[in-house]
């Protein structure tokens, strides 16, 4: 095609994405550096797999992580194509999964109005189900137990094989989940629901035992794309190998150095090996970034090339020079915080038309948004936190969704414990377990139980009207959502329960429960718009517009609800911030112990995984990054005395300003203090020792030991340290003994000593 006619979606590439564009059959890994346009790719060569080699939109799968993603997506591909891509899926995997368990549930034994069970959901049922294997719910974290049945799944290991591997485990946790688990499937089966899990584990299950089904979706989906390649765990590894194994017409992209969910099932060897699956793979870097200063890309360059496990590219930019890297110390977390609303409204104030929306602080704990919080508040800065209470996990949003799941799915036995007594109808904790007793003799659900109260000895009468009122109230809005607009009926349902009046009775807070409320119903009439354009028209006909939006809001992500148009600093953790991107990036907590987490130091994939996500961080800044760290900070009620993290140690000298607080350099001016030479020296050696300002002088009974120093253990004898970990009372010290060998010991206990030549 001459360069004067080439196509839309094609204009302004460089060599390396037009390469990844049209590239045609065949997998092919695009290793997509951040910022280097990888949404970009994906939509182009969707647009070419149409435009140029006549693939129907409706053969082409495209699968991503997030559903704003999916959204811009297919927005893009709308534009570049001058019209809708009619049939084409494109979607989340846990979006993907639920819409072909919605067309095949009942071959796993499901009805297919199934209810999908969110976070908050899966949690209760777990205690639930606990509480019924005689599991002491104190004793034993549901929530624990819960990441465990989660951990299994995303490895595709089923309640069964679970329980015949480990009902005999020493460990007796594991023990413990191996009888929770059964009966935790069990249970979400009886009440025709699946959690989130199961969006990723059944349809693998779907394809494996349904030959013809699997070969039915090969067919249909001749060209699979896979966006974040590098967040897949093993089901998702799967159910894409599953799909494309037939014709490999595969494309995934993404970075393995921004690989930063391991701890929840994510493989990084999924992008590491694709080559290994897929032998005549094809692979195509991106390294050109289209959004940061090349002072950034230096710096995370040089700080992700001191990981191992990575395939190896270098970013580079057309924008030379930019900023350097402010390295800000600081007393404690009220001065950092107070350290970055200042900078703020400096940078603000002297930048005409920089908004506030421009400013993201990133930090890696959900504890530490509490002092920047305090500090926004203090001096009136609008901000907003992205992971703190989420809207879908609020009580009042819970018990409005919990009466639509029921109306939904007559058999969700968490929904009805939920709200069979909210607002109150005289359905006590007594009247709930006869009627649950009643369900479980007559082989019912809970809610044919309630509707058949006058057939229960024990009910009073009041609690026997309560229920069969209740049980009337959920069958008749089951008709009307077959009739009504999701809107509608919501609208109908918080009218008819006299929600808004029962809120406002709760005081000022019920205020703000009313207000969500409402949100809530705003969005569902937004549904109606949207849902001719997100959904085929086979779905559509078989299923209620409230079974499709209870769909969406189980698979709404956190960072979906960041709000773009809103002035506001965003404060987040740095794993929500993956994916997005401004002019101007704080990274709060760079202290040894914080970011890294002390418990890298005992796994080194756990470690790279911390750098890659200190990585992330530096690239989500455009213009400006600034570092800060307090010397010392609170944390789960103790103080903690910090160094300086070793992450930062690898960004060379001439990228970077250091600064300190004013709180620092009062205190600097009142007492002779060691050279910034030294001090930068001695905290990337390590050296635990106290600072002499006044008012870090707590910290004297601290272990001023340093790596490679020679100490004496009573039992072990002399050897040489070789490294410190961990923090405050937890800290550790690993020692290699000259008779004993390697040893880590916990350093409040080991009474060590300086082997003093």
């Amino acid at each position: 095609m001459p360069e004067t006619a080439m196509a839309p979606h094609l204009s302004g590439l460089n060599p390396e994405q037009l390469e990844a564009t049209e590239h045609f059959e065949g997998p092919i890994l695009v290793l997509a550096g951040a910022g280097s346009g990888k949404t970009r790719v994906l939509t182009a060569r969707v647009c070419q797999l149409i435009h140029e080699h006549g693939v129907p939109p409706d053969r082409i799968l495209a699968v991503t992580f997030t559903n704003k993603a999916a959204g811009e997506m297919r927005d893009r591909i709308a534009r570049l194509l001058g019209s809708e891509p009619a049939g084409m899926w494109v979607g989340t995997f846990h979006a993907v999964g639920a819409r072909l368990l919605r067309r095949h549930a009942d071959r796993l034994g499901w009805d297919r109005t199934f209810s999908i069970f969110d976070a908050e959901q899966s949690l209760r049922h777990t205690k639930s189900v606990q509480e019924s294997v005689g599991l002491d719910t104190k004793r034993w974290s549901p929530k624990a137990i819960r990441h465990e049945i989660s951990a299994a799944k995303n490895q595709l290991v089923d309640a069964e094989a679970f329980s015949r591997e480990n009902e005999g485990s020493f460990d007796l946790f594991v023990r413990n989940v191996a009888r929770v688990y059964p009966e935790y499937q069990k249970s979400l089966a009886h009440q025709n629901a699946f959690d989130f899990d199961d969006l990723l584990m059944k349809p693998v299950e779907l394809f494996e035992s349904n030959p013809d089904l699997l070969e039915r979706y090969r067919e249909r989906f001749a060209f699979v794309l896979v966006d974040e390649y590098q967040d897949t765990n093993r089901a998702q590894f799967r159910f894409v190998e599953l799909l494309a194994s037939g014709h490999e017409n595969l494309m995934v992209v993404g970075d393995d150095d921004q690989s930063i969910y391991g701890w929840r099932g994510a493989d990084i060897r999924n992008i590491l090996d694709f080559e290994k699956a897929f032998p005549a793979a094809r692979t195509v870097r991106l390294e050109r970034n289209y959004r940061s200063t090349q002072r950034i890309l230096d710096a995370a360059n040089v700080v992700i090339s001191e990981n191992v496990n990575r395939k190896g590219k270098t970013l580079r930019t057309e924008r030379e020079g930019g900023e350097r890297i402010t390295l800000v110390e600081t007393f404690d977390e009220n001065d950092e915080a107070r350290w970055i609303v200042e900078e703020i409204e400096t940078r603000t104030r002297e930048t005409p038309g920089l908004p506030y929306a421009s400013v993201a602080v990133l930090y890696r704990t959900n504890a530490q948004a509490r002092a920047l919080e305090d500090a926004f508040r203090r001096e009136g800065i609008p901000y907003q936190v992205v992971g703190s209470v989420r809207f879908y996990e609020r009580r009042e949003i819970q018990d409005v969704l919990a009466y639509l799941r029921l109306i939904s799915n007559p058999r969700d036995s968490v929904a009805f414990a939920r709200v069979v007594n909210y607002p109150r109808r005289g359905v006590g904790l007594t009247s709930q377990e006869h009627v649950a007793r009643f369900a479980a003799e007559q082989g019912i659900s809970l809610l044919e139980a309630a509707q058949r109260a006058d057939e229960i000895p024990s009910l009073r009468a009041a609690s026997a009207r309560g229920l069969t009122r209740f049980a009337d109230l959920i069958q008749r809005f089951s008709v009307r959502a077959t009739q009504a607009s999701v809107g509608e009926l919501l609208e109908e349902l918080v009218e008819e329960l006299d929600l808004a009046r029962h809120l406002y009775e709760e005081g000022p807070e019920g205020e703000d429960r009313a207000r969500n409320v409402a949100e809530l119903i705003a969005g569902a009439v937004d549904f109606d718009a949207a849902l001719v354009q997100s959904v085929a028209e086979e779905d559509v006909d078989s299923f209620t517009e409230l079974d499709l939006f209870l769909q969406q809001v189980a698979l709404v992500a956190d960072v979906d609800r960041l709000d773009p148009d809103a002035d506001t600093v965003t404060l987040m953790t740095l794993h929500n911030a993956k994916g997005l991107e401004f002019p101007v990036v704080f990274i709060a907590g760079m202290e040894e112990g914080l970011f890294p987490l002390g418990r890298a130091y005992d796994d080194p994939e756990t470690l790279e995984e911390e750098r890659r996500l200190f990585y992330v961080g530096i690239t989500r800044a455009e213009d400006k990054l600034s570092l800060s760290w307090a010397r010392q900070r609170r944390r789960a009620g103790d103080f903690n005395f910090n160094t300086l993290s070793s992450f930062v140690d690898a960004i060379p000298e001439e990228l970077r300003e250091e600064r300190r607080s004013k709180r620092l350099k009062i205190a600097a001016d009142s007492v002779p203090q060691r050279s910034r030479r030294r001090r930068a020296h001695e905290s990337s050696s390590w050296e635990f020792e106290p600072d002499p300002d006044p008012e870090y002088a707590l910290n004297q009974d601290t272990p001023r030991f340093v790596k490679g120093e020679r100490v004496v253990h009573e039992t072990f004898g002399s050897g040489s340290v070789v490294e410190i970990s961990g923090f405050g009372r937890d800290l550790k010290v690993t020692v290699d003994f000259d008779e004993s060998g390697r040893k880590k010991l916990l350093l409040r206990y080991a009474n060590l000593e300086k082997d003093w030549p």
